[in-house]
């Protein structure tokens, strides 16, 4: 029986923790704003959602970079 060889790594873009993104899905009319962030990888993403005087002060002290929808 042949011995299954593993599938080769795929290349991944270096992690710069460094950058944090943030993409704006929607400012609520109730005030929260909902909005993805990632840290290194703009792809992966975790989606949040913060009063906005807070997502004011989170983007701020993460010095995010702005994505566009």
């Amino acid at each position: 029986m042949p011995k299954s060889q593993p599938a080769p790594l795929e290349k991944t873009p270096a992690l710069d923790t460094s950058k944090r993104f943030v993409r704006v899905l929607e400012r609520r009319a109730d005030g929260l704003v909902s909005f993805e962030f990632s840290i290194g990888w703009p792809e992966l993403a975790v989606e949040l959602m913060l009063p906005a005087a807070a997502f004011d002060e989170f983007c701020a002290n993460n010095q995010v970079v702005w994505r566009e929808n």
